[in-house]
């Protein structure tokens, strides 16, 4: 029963990671969304839970990860009920937001729950069902999103959650054993002020940049805080007695390329997905279903991938297999590339399923690369870290393709002329509202016009994984070259392996 809570909400957490991506343009439509709110729907969440995954951990050994967990619970709960009941694009978002932070409390207990609630052999296959969990809701968010988009509607993506949420919450308050609660740590309150701050301010300025340019003063200016945010982030850690992240980490070349590659593997493999969903159902004219489905070979490849390389390569050194699935990841996007105005969902197959197999040797091997390069009383931290980085690549990533694929798109149309407005235009169309800038084209117009969307949306989606296989592949060779089994420890450290150092099985897992 406690493996049930966990579970329950895990599942949750991370479905809602994926499951807006299909139901994207309903929603546009129905709140006469612009292209900036829309990325922020899918960004919030996402920027929400890789800012405050770490210094909620630290909470929880503070207040204790069951208490932290059935609040996080709670609050995602409610706003998913709120998202639910939205009637405006804003309302949606700071909702999202909100449903991030329950998230990340969420995500932050899970390992600490499991550890104290099992022992022996159960907390090994504890551990095995929870990352079994882990890979089924990153398949089915697409699949589950486009059934409830298209057979209900759009707003019963977050609707499904508060059943799920109500079963949980019994279960977890009733079976969840308390957990211990460990006063000498403290809440790194300035460090997570500083991160969230310097995050936040670079999503801002990518998204800003697809509006106004990179050389508007506006941009620049989001740039400048960002980096100013960033550097007191860095001088308050260096300073804290208990920080949210050692910085002292980052001198080790494989702790840091290892984070480096958590950053560009879910940027160069998860953030193009959401507007590959958005062209299958603007230009391509699938439903959300068929778009959901179109994921899937991207999905299950992954998921197959993963159980394959926790069997076969554990004992392989770490930097072959990340490195190895970042450049794989890379080629499946470069062989993404032969999109055309005229070509179908299968032009993208050959691509999905290398990249997959990239994903899927990568992953599993990421969280438990980042434990060994870290010193034995920093692992914890190291788990956390390699979380936090992976989940602020796709928050990241998501303005970056959509500021890339946006400037494509309006540079075609304007050199179509067929379109009054090219900017107003390209926004509408990468949005997903390809159907509304057709219908404002004169009507002899209209079929030129239409071809010109889609030979845009498919040149737009070229870029866009040209970028990411090129990000790939130098991520990948940084990992194989700076990347070692083991780091050595640093002067002064503890040689005893940390008390609360999780299981291998949890490490692979995640």
């Amino acid at each position: 029963m406690p493996l049930l809570a966990v579970c329950l909400g895990t599942f949750m957490l991370l479905v809602d990671v994926t499951i807006v991506s299909v139901a994207l343009p309903r929603m546009t439509d129905s709140l006469d969304a612009s292209f900036s709110a829309l990325q922020w729907v899918v960004d919030v969440y996402v920027l929400v839970l890789a800012a405050l995954l770490m210094a909620l951990g630290s909470l929880s050994d503070l207040a204790g990860a069951r208490r932290v967990y059935l609040i996080g619970l709670t609050v995602f709960a409610c706003a998913s009920l709120a998202c639910g009941l939205a009637g405006s694009s804003e309302v949606l978002i700071a909702a999202r937001g909100v449903q991030g932070l329950g998230a990340a409390a969420m995500f932050a207990t899970n390992t600490a729950l499991l550890a104290s609630n099992y022992q022996g052999r159960d907390r090994g296959v504890a551990f095995g069902m929870w990352g079994a969990v882990n890979g089924a809701a990153a398949a089915a968010g697409p699949i589950l999103g486009g059934l409830l988009t298209e057979h209900l509607n759009w707003r019963w993506i977050f609707l499904v959650n508060l059943p799920v949420a109500v079963v949980a919450l019994y279960v977890g308050a009733r079976y969840l054993a308390k957990s211990p609660t460990r006063r000498d740590r403290r809440l790194d309150l300035p460090g997570t002020v500083g991160f969230t701050l310097a995050a936040t301010l670079v999503v801002f300025a990518l998204i800003h940049a697809g509006e106004e340019g990179w050389g508007a003063d506006s941009t620049l200016a989001l740039l400048g805080g960002s980096a100013l945010a960033l550097l007191a982030f860095v001088l308050v850690e260096r300073r804290r007695r208990d920080p949210m992240l050692d910085l002292g980490l980052m001198r080790t070349p494989s702790f840091a390329a290892l984070m480096g590659g958590a950053v560009v593997f879910s940027a160069a493999a998860f953030a193009n997905l959401v507007f590959v969903s958005v062209w299958a159902q603007s230009v391509l004219g699938f439903g959300p279903v068929k778009a959901g489905l179109i994921l899937m070979p991207f999905s299950a490849m992954s998921f197959v991938a993963a159980g394959l390389a926790g069997r076969f390569l554990a004992a392989v050194p770490p930097q072959y297999p990340i490195g190895g699935g970042l450049l794989l990841i890379g080629v499946g996007s470069f062989l993404e590339m032969s999109l055309t105005g005229s070509s179908g969902w299968t032009a993208l197959l050959a691509g999905f399923l290398v990249a997959g197999v990239g994903v899927g040797i990568a992953s599993p091997i990421l969280a438990s690369a980042a434990l060994a390069a870290a010193p034995a009383d920093r692992a914890g931290m190291a788990g956390g870290a390699a979380n936090t980085f992976r989940q602020l690549g796709f928050a990241l990533g998501i303005p970056a393709v959509g500021t890339l694929l946006s400037g494509v798109v309006a540079s075609e149309l304007r050199d179509s002329g067929l379109f009054t407005d090219s900017g107003e235009a390209a926004e509408l169309v990468t949005g997903g509202r390809s159907e509304a800038v057709l219908a404002a084209v004169p009507e002899g117009a209209r079929q030129a016009a239409g071809r010109t969307v889609e030979n845009a949306y498919a040149a737009g989606l070229d870029q866009v994984f040209l970028a990411g296989g090129v990000v790939a592949v130098v991520a990948g060779a940084m990992v194989l070259l700076l990347v070692r089994p083991s780091a050595p420890q640093p002067e002064g450290a503890s040689p005893r392996p940390a008390e609360d150092a999780l299981p291998k099985g949890h490490v692979a897992a995640g």
